[in-house]
């Protein structure tokens, strides 16, 4: 029996990786995932442009939120069922399974039946009805770890998912609160290899939440990627000075594809070509 808090995420019973498969998608295989799209759903024309555009850049799922937590209650609260139903429309059209957020434990059986991967933002990892809520559907979950959580908190979350009859849990490291104000939050790239001694689900990083500035995107997608996360979720819009929300942390869409030819590099530099691959390294860097 486990010793840890946690032994349904624990490696101590389960020491072999997890894989979570999202349609035609591995989520901690050998391949990184790469999951992009605009913060809000605005528009369909726009999403579908974007949703097109970034799988043609490399991308694997379409992110985009239909509902928006915000600080202030006067901000974009974001476009609800209208966003869900574009969201379907677009993996309809490009073939990629999406990803939103489900921010209360009525509205899960809504998003469920739209989306692909329900996400857990970090202002209700600790949300415990709405995490119970998840562990009964048969969606996987994306639990993004909250920004004043320890590790072992954020795993005991994760729990609850696990001991609702889900197995398909993704962890997302996307910065904590610290004292440091040049960014947004700071990205705690340790927590990486620190959860995946703990745990056997897959781990990926979101640099956009994780620094707050698009300048400082790629730099950490590289790093996430080396530190060994299985994949990232980047926010993407064509103009970002645009943007409802979270513009400042917004990729362009030439640097998306440019973060894609990045960080397959580094994966490949840290854990080789996928299997079954027959490309030199030398071709991949040409």
């Amino acid at each position: 029996m486990s010793r840890k808090p946690y032994p349904l995420a624990s490696r101590e019973e389960h020491p072999e990786d997890s894989i979570v498969r999202v349609g035609h998608v591995l989520i901690g295989g050998d391949q990184p995932v790469l999951m992009a799209g605009p913060c809000s759903v605005e528009t369909r024309e726009g999403l579908i442009d974007i949703a097109l555009a970034v799988k043609s850049a490399g991308a694997d799922i379409l992110r985009g939120g239909a509902f928006k937590p915000r600080s202030s209650p006067y901000s974009f609260q974001g476009l609800g069922e209208e966003g869900l139903r574009y969201l379907a429309e677009a993996r309809s059209i490009t073939g990629m399974p999406v990803i939103s957020e489900v921010m209360e434990p009525d509205a899960v059986a809504l998003v469920a039946e739209y989306v692909d991967i329900l996400q857990i933002g970090a202002r209700n990892m600790q949300n415990f009805p709405l995490l119970k809520a998840v562990g009964k559907t048969n969606r996987p979950v994306m639990l993004k770890r909250g920004f004043s959580n320890t590790v072992e908190e954020w795993l005991m979350s994760a729990e609850y998912i696990l001991a609702g009859g889900n197995p398909n849990v993704i962890l997302c490291e996307r910065g904590i609160r610290t004292f440091e104000t040049s960014t947004r939050n700071t990205l705690d790239l340790n927590a990486v290899p620190v959860a995946q001694e703990l745990t056997h689900l897959p781990v990926v990083v979101d640099p956009s939440h994780g620094t707050g500035y698009a300048r400082y995107v790629l730099p950490m997608a590289r790093a996430g990627i080396a530190a060994g996360a299985s994949g990232l979720i980047v926010e993407v819009h064509p103009e970002p000075e645009k943007a409802v929300s979270d513009g400042q942390q917004s990729l362009t869409l030439d640097a998306f594809a440019e973060m894609v030819t990045q960080v397959r590099q580094v994966w490949t530099a840290v854990h080789g070509l996928p299997r079954g691959s027959s490309v030199a390294v030398g071709q991949i860097n040409a």
